[in-house]
């Protein structure tokens, strides 16, 4: 049942699917690294221990392309596939694709929680609820009246964004590489901005006006590969309070490295991951997600214990 919910399964896959039971699966390219079907198994199975009827729900894991996005959707529509969690890259692509979307997915353009429905899939964003909740959890820190530097302008980086706003932040400092995607982001924020001032800065290129003591949140990618970089130097930055990479595999990237060695409170992305799986698996099931055998199930995946 574990190998099955672990392997990595392609859209050539879904033309002969046969799996009996309620299906829900990640959807992400690449997608190796992603612990989801390990925690929603693992809560699968803990609530199926009460509740007979999740006894045949399970979890897994597709590697889908950006040009193959609206194939899959569509044969995970007809194959009934309860709901679906989207990664890097789809989160921002698959917006086009709902027939339904809440309130966050339409300011943040960007959804990571599908849900079917027989008119279509409707969208939902977590990664708000995920992001405050492990911010509080393992750094003690919340976003309203806090100066946030937001690293990326991507899917994971619009919900970040989103979230910070709507918790009223004092100033929102965004970060990115690829000036026209950081201009498209920003105008989009503008009208949920408020009374936080907003600003985008090139990477490459910190501005000296970057403020003292902010949240520094990376929503890029850089940090999946061990050999990646830090997005960011953050000795670039004046000293940060805290430092939140919403990677997790691996557990430690170059940005966490150079926090401890900085001696700045810092987390990866793992309790984050756990609180917007929390909040998904409730939108499909209707059911309390168990919370601390999801983060269990993730701890133990990424530490496993020596041969």
């Amino acid at each position: 049942m574990t190998a099955v919910a672990e392997s990595i399964h392609t859209l050539a896959d879904l033309s002969a699917w046969t799996f009996p039971g309620v299906a829900l699966a990640v959807v992400g390219h690449p997608i190796a690294h992603s612990l989801s079907p390990v925690i929603h198994n693992a809560a699968l199975a803990e609530l199926a221990r009460t509740e007979p009827r999740y006894r045949d729900w399970r979890y897994f894991k597709f590697d889908i392309a950006p040009g193959d996005l609206p194939a899959a959707l569509a044969a995970f529509h007809r194959l009934n596939f309860r709901g679906l969690n989207l990664t890097v890259p789809h989160k921002s692509l698959v917006v086009e694709h709902l027939t339904k979307s809440d309130p966050f997915v339409r300011a943040a353009g960007a959804a990571n929680t599908l849900t079917y429905f027989e008119d279509g899939w409707h969208g939902a964003n977590t990664d708000g609820y995920g992001l405050t909740t492990s911010l509080q959890q393992e750094l003690g820190a919340a976003l309203a009246g806090s100066s946030v530097i937001l690293l990326g302008a991507g899917g994971a980086a619009r919900g970040a964004a989103v979230e910070c706003l709507r918790a009223r932040c004092a100033s929102l400092w965004i970060g990115n590489r690829t000036a026209a995607s950081l201009a498209t982001l920003l105008t989009e924020l503008q009208p949920i901005a408020g009374s936080t001032d907003l600003h985008g800065f090139d990477l490459a290129n910190p501005p000296a006006g970057l403020p003292a003591g902010a949240i520094v949140i990376n929503a890029t990618s850089l940090g999946l590969a061990v050999t990646d970089p830090a997005p960011i130097d953050l000795k670039r930055i004046p000293k940060p309070g805290r430092v939140l990479d919403m990677i997790y595999r691996p557990p430690q990237t170059a940005l966490l490295r150079q926090a401890a060695e900085l001696g700045l409170p810092h987390a990866n992305g793992l309790a984050m991951l756990v609180h917007q799986g929390a909040r998904s698996l409730e939108l499909w099931s209707g059911a309390t997600a168990p919370v601390a055998v999801m983060q269990a199930a993730a701890l133990a995946a990424l530490n496993p214990p020596a041969a």
